[in-house]
């Protein structure tokens, strides 16, 4: 979507009054809150993102039962920042 507003001064006419027809104008073409709407929206995450993060996890948590079962708990927190 691409708009282009032009305004051109009028004689007779100061800075700020061309300022305000100008503000107006980009008000009414409604510009600015389609941009803001769109500012903090994220994208959809992808399929193939969510089946690594599946695997990743799944592959985390049996690293972790399998430290548990050697008695090795104070490792689990350093197999995690590494796998970061």
């Amino acid at each position: 979507m691409k708009t282009v507003i032009e305004v051109k001064k009028n004689p007779n006419e100061n800075n700020q009054s061309l300022l305000r027809r100008f503000s107006r104008r980009v008000q009414d073409s409604r510009i600015l809150s389609t941009v803001k709407s769109k500012r903090y929206s994220k994208r959809k995450q992808s399929s193939l993102s969510k089946k690594k993060m599946a695997l990743n996890k799944m592959s985390r948590r049996i690293e972790v039962n399998k430290l548990k079962k050697l008695g090795k708990e104070h490792l689990i927190v350093n197999t995690r920042s590494q796998m970061r």
